[in-house]
């Protein structure tokens, strides 16, 4: 048990840390808007209908969504751009085990199933990370538009205003600057990762090179 928490220590403090942080947004999220609906004289909610309510799922996926969208970007770029001094960065005059042909190491007993086995299967492992990424931004995006559209015709409904159909809704700005102000705030911190990581180092941290090593060389080794 001692060896599998160490081996497994950064997954687990990450999931401790998004359990926090969620249990914090629930909380701080049902209070708030108990106190705006009792500000209009209206029933506060419970805490499972805060949660099913298309305020709080709006809100939940918004934020998922960047974070996909983000990891899926750092994830398929890094594949073929560089950024020569960083180590979030492949070099560029060298070539990177990454690149590596699988098809190479299909005889090997140890190699994944999908790269023993080759053909298609391969073809879509070698990708799988960001295929993965990507259909759980699209996946997180669906919902975060369907539940801000839930949101919107609340709010309509309580205007006496005719409730915006889905696609409506899509179209309208108020969901783009939902969605484009996480997204440029996520492409900003992954920029400033790769080029302050240029010249800052990181003691320890796989995502610094070693302390003594030269700005100019890229790659963590």
């Amino acid at each position: 048990m001692k060896n599998w928490i160490r081996d497994n220590s950064l997954t687990i403090a990450l999931l401790l840390l998004f359990a926090a942080s969620l249990t914090g947004q629930v909380f701080a999220g049902w209070a708030q808007e108990n106190q705006t609906l009792a500000e209009h004289d209206q029933a506060p909610l419970t805490l499972l209908g805060f949660l099913t309510s298309g305020e709080f799922l709006s809100a939940l996926f918004e934020n998922w969504e960047s974070e996909f969208l983000q990891m899926w970007a750092y994830v398929t770029l890094t594949a073929y751009l560089f950024q020569r001094g960083s180590p979030e960065s492949k070099d560029p005059d060298s070539p990177s085990p990454q690149d590596r042909d699988p098809a190479l190491d299909s005889d090997k007993p140890d190699a994944p199933g999908p790269v023993r086995k080759g053909g298609l299967i391969a073809r879509l492992y070698a990708h799988s990370l960001s295929l993965t990424l990507m259909a759980l931004f699209i996946a997180s995006f669906l919902l975060h538009w369907v539940n801000s559209a839930r949101r919107r015709a609340q709010e309509a409904a309580e205007h006496g205003d005719p409730p915006p159909t889905l696609i409506e809704h899509l179209t309208a700005p108020q969901f783009w600057f939902e969605s484009f102000q996480n997204w440029q705030s996520e492409f900003l911190s992954t920029a400033m990762l790769v080029v302050l990581a240029i010249w800052l180092r990181e003691r320890g941290s796989p995502e610094s090179k070693p302390v003594s090593a030269p700005h100019s060389q890229t790659g963590s080794h």
